[in-house]
């Protein structure tokens, strides 16, 4: 009866992962591949229960079920939380891969990725990790002890039984820009023809980064008089984000402040420069659409890793780089000098433009599609 169900039923992949945008945006970049490459092959997404996974994956029209899946954490509390959500993420994930015939899944990285794991392993179905950063988390060195394949998207390291070989990392077609500078600028409500200062902590924000750039703004009016921001804050209260958008008014610059932007093509396709953290999703999407970057680490990890996945664009001249203080009077010191730069620097950022340029566009998205139709076809 399985075998006759399995036949009248496509085959799926599923995709594990969530808990941020950059967990979710490569899955969706090789998901939305599969789906016009194979349309005998189906593509779920089991995520974390979080609402900026819903947002997203709604927004991209993908098929996805929320696993009750809880990070794992020392304090009391959270651990026990942790360790209550690993019965019910499991039988979450069992039904989702029966109820819809998965015969792969591609863990992403996250949280919600070990009890997926574990239970599609004992389902029998092979697992792919596909490892998203230069220095792999817990989830992902667990996973890769114990999946099928290990890739990587970037040269990493500490990742148990990785050959090396590098897959390119997989961007969404959303995120590329989908014409010139000036259509880019007009759609997004800013003057075509004016140069654009792109603001983002990514899906989920960046308080310093928010707190600074108002402060920056304030300070730097006359540099900034030839330009224009586009600021994504990431969830924020409505009240804050206005708040935010006054302080531009006042501060004599012109400014689009919205919270976030599913096409974020627009926004690097508006973009002369950006200040942005470097998750590896904002890395990629920034070279492939070759917009010159100051990157900002994400200040709170002891080991500061977000520095690893912008380190090559860095050392390629292609991008700058600087610790992010956390408060806005101390990130002037370099951050705000390193900005002031960029923005008063044609030449400079017409150098990083041209080392951009020269460096490869692999539609790596593409290439993981392939690999993961493939094994499922060779199942049958």
């Amino acid at each position: 009866m399985a075998t006759e169900m399995h036949a009248t039923r496509p085959a799926t992949i599923a995709f594990a992962g969530g808990g941020s945008g950059g967990h979710l945006s490569p899955g969706l970049a090789v998901a939305e591949r599969v789906l016009s490459m194979a349309p005998d092959v189906g593509a779920l997404f089991l995520c974390s229960g979080r609402a900026i996974d819903a947002t997203m994956l709604r927004e991209a029209g993908a098929d996805f079920v929320q696993v009750p899946a809880e990070p794992p954490s020392l304090r009391p509390r959270a651990l026990l939380k942790f360790l209550r959500s690993i019965g019910p993420a499991g039988a979450v994930a069992k039904q989702a891969m029966r109820d819809r015939n998965v015969r792969h899944v591609l863990s992403l990285g996250g949280f919600v990725t070990p009890p997926v794991v574990r239970c599609a392993l004992r389902e029998g179905i092979p697992v792919t990790l596909l490892n998203l950063d230069a220095t792999p988390g817990k989830a992902n060195r667990w996973v890769a002890k114990r999946a099928s394949h290990v890739w990587s998207a970037m040269r990493a390291t500490n990742l148990p039984r990785w050959d090396g070989a590098v897959t390119g990392f997989p961007v969404r077609r959303s995120a590329i820009a989908p014409s010139d500078a000036p259509q880019c600028r007009t759609q997004l409500g800013l003057e075509g023809a004016r140069h654009t200062l792109l603001i983002t902590g990514a899906s989920q924000g960046a308080t310093s980064l928010n707190r600074f750039a108002p402060h920056f703004a304030e300070r730097n009016a006359s540099l900034l008089a030839h330009w224009q921001v586009l600021h994504l804050t990431g969830s924020m209260p409505e009240a804050d984000v206005e708040a935010l958008r006054a302080r531009y008014r006042a501060a004599g610059v012109q400014a689009v402040v919205m919270p976030f932007l599913h096409r974020m093509g627009l926004a690097w396709g508006a973009a002369d420069v950006a200040l942005t953290r470097a998750g590896a999703n904002s890395v990629a999407e920034a070279e492939i659409n070759r917009v010159p970057c100051l990157f900002v680490p994400y200040p709170y990890h002891r080991d500061l890793h977000q520095r690893e996945n912008a380190r090559e664009l860095v050392e390629a001249g292609a991008a700058a780089i600087a610790l992010d203080a956390i408060e806005p009077q101390a990130n002037m010191q370099v951050m705000g000098r390193l900005l002031e730069s960029l923005l008063s620097d044609g030449p400079a950022r017409d150098r990083m433009h041209t080392a951009l340029a020269a460096r490869s566009r692999v539609d790596a998205a593409e290439t993981i599609a392939k690999r993961l139709i493939d094994a499922v076809r060779a199942i049958g």
